[in-house]
C-alpha cells in the first residue's frame, strides 16, 4: 500500500506550526512561521504558503487532506464549519475550510486548537486510554478540550471547551481580545500572563537573570521557563504563579466533570513540573473532598506540538467518515 501522509496545522495567536504526519501520528517534515499581528488575509498567505513548503518536502508522498486547528468558535451546524470569532486571532466569520479547500486544491478540515489538542493527546498521548479526560493549552490564551465517555465533546454547536474563559476573578481584569468578560483565566494563567508576570517580577527582583531579561527587550515565555529550569529565583516565582493560578482552573475542572485525566499542553509546559507541581499543591487544596484521593494532572506528551498532530489526527478522522458516507 501507497504510504499516507496528511498535513496539521496549528495556526495559533503568535506562530503557525505544521507538519506532515501519517496514520500513527509520527511527524515526518515540520515548519513554523510568526504570525503576530497579522490580518486575516495574510494569515491564510502564510498558512498556505506553510502548507505548500511541506508538500514539497514529501519526496512524491501524496498528501490526501489538510487539518487545522484555529483559536477559534467553530460553528458546526451547517454543511461546512464556520470559524465565527476567535479571541487572539483576526480569522472571524469565514468558512475557513471552504476558502483553503479551494486555495490548496485539498480536502480541508478544520477544528477549535483545544479539540485538535484534545484529539491528539487522547489518540496517542498522556490521555490515552482514558474515557474522560480535560486537554488545557497554555499559550498565547488558553484552550481546552473536552473528552466525555471516549468522545470529543463539541457542544450544541461546536463551540464547547473554552475553559480558558472560565471566570476566577469577578471583578479582574478585562480579558483578551475579542473577549467581552473579565477575570477570565487566560488573564491569569496563559503564555501571555507568565510574561506580563515576569516582567512585573523582573522589576522588583534587582540582580536577577528575569531582571537582565527583562532589561535586554527580549521578554518571552521561553526565555522565562529557560531562566527557570537554570535556577533563576525570580523567573521560578513568575512560573510558580502561574502555576498557582493554573491550579485554580484544574480544581473548577476537576469538579465539574470528574475526569480520570487533565492533560496540560501548550508551550508553558515546557516549564514541566516548575509549573505542575504549585498547581498540584492548590489542587489538592481546593477541589472537593471525594475527589482528593487522586490529582491527575499531568504534562502533555506532544508539549507545543498537540494542536498540529490533532489537526492531522481530525483530518484522518475526516477522510475515514467521507469513505464511510
Amino acid at each position: 500500500m501507497a504510504a499516507r501522509r496528511v498535513i496539521g496545522v496549528d495556526l495559533g495567536g503568535t506562530k503557525l506550526l505544521a507538519g506532515v504526519v501519517d496514520p500513527e501520528l509520527g511527524v515526518h517534515h515540520r515548519t513554523q512561521r510568526t504570525v503576530i499581528g497579522f490580518d486575516q488575509r495574510r494569515l491564510i498567505e502564510v498558512a498556505i504558503d506553510g502548507v505548500a513548503e511541506l508538500r514539497a518536502a514529501t519526496g512524491g508522498i501524496a498528501i490526501e487532506a489538510v487539518g487545522f486547528g484555529v483559536p477559534v468558535l467553530v460553528d458546526r451546524r451547517g454543511a461546512s464549519p464556520t470559524a465565527v470569532v476567535g479571541v487572539n486571532t483576526p480569522v472571524q466569520g469565514l468558512a475557513f475550510a471552504d476558502v483553503m479547500a479551494e486555495r490548496l486544491g485539498l480536502p480541508v478540515f478544520i477544528d477549535n486548537d483545544g479539540n485538535t489538542s484534545a484529539l491528539a493527546e487522547h489518540r496517542a498521548g498522556a490521555a490515552r486510554g482514558a474515557s474522560d479526560a480535560v486537554v488545557i493549552t497554555l499559550g498565547t490564551g488558553i484552550a481546552g478540550g473536552l473528552i466525555l465517555r471516549g468522545e470529543l465533546y463539541r457542544g450544541a454547536f461546536g463551540a464547547a471547551g473554552e475553559l480558558g474563559h472560565m471566570v476566577i476573578e469577578l471583578d479582574g481584569p478585562r480579558c483578551h481580545g475579542n473577549c467581552p468578560n473579565h477575570g477570565c483565566a487566560e488573564v491569569y494563567c496563559s503564555g501571555t500572563a507568565l510574561v506580563e508576570e515576569a516582567r512585573r517580577l523582573g522589576a522588583m527582583r534587582p540582580g536577577s537573570g528575569l531582571e537582565r531579561l527583562v532589561q535586554s527587550g527580549a521578554l518571552a515565555g521561553p526565555l522565562v521557563t529557560e531562566l527557570a529550569h537554570d535556577g533563576d529565583a525570580a523567573a521560578r516565582e513568575a512560573i510558580a504563579l502561574i502555576g498557582e493560578r493554573l491550579g485554580v482552573v484544574v480544581a473548577n475542572v476537576l469538579n465539574i466533570f470528574n475526569p480520570q485525566v487533565v492533560v496540560i499542553g501548550g508551550g508553558v509546559i515546557a516549564a514541566g513540573e516548575l509549573l505542575l507541581a504549585p498547581a498540584r499543591a492548590v489542587v489538592a487544596e481546593r477541589v472537593l473532598p471525594f475527589l482528593r484521593e487522586s490529582v491527575p494532572l499531568v504534562a502533555a506528551r506532544f508539549g507545543m506540538e498537540a494542536g498540529m498532530v490533532g489537526a492531522a489526527a481530525l483530518a484522518y478522522d475526516e477522510i475515514e467518515r467521507r469513505a464511510l458516507a
